[in-house]
C-alpha cells in the first residue's frame, strides 16, 4: 500500500512542478494544425480509395 501511495505521490509531483502545458494560444494552434492534416490525409485517402476503386471496377468489367 505504501507503494501506490508513494506511486500517487510522486506523479502529482510531477505533474505539478515538472510538466510544462501548453499557452492556450499555443494549444489552439496546434489544434488548427492537427485539423489541417487530418483534412489532407482524408481527402487523400478518398482519392486513393476512388481511384484503386476504378482500377478495379475495370479490370472487373473487361473480365465480363
Amino acid at each position: 500500500m505504501d507503494k501506490i501511495k508513494l506511486y500517487i505521490q510522486e506523479s502529482y509531483n510531477e505533474l505539478m512542478t515538472k510538466v510544462t502545458w501548453p499557452t492556450w494560444p499555443n494549444l489552439q494552434s496546434t489544434t488548427v494544425v492537427v485539423l489541417i492534416g487530418l483534412a489532407v490525409f482524408t481527402v487523400c485517402v478518398f482519392l486513393m480509395d476512388s481511384a484503386s476503386k476504378g482500377l478495379m471496377d475495370g479490370i472487373i468489367y473487361k473480365l465480363r
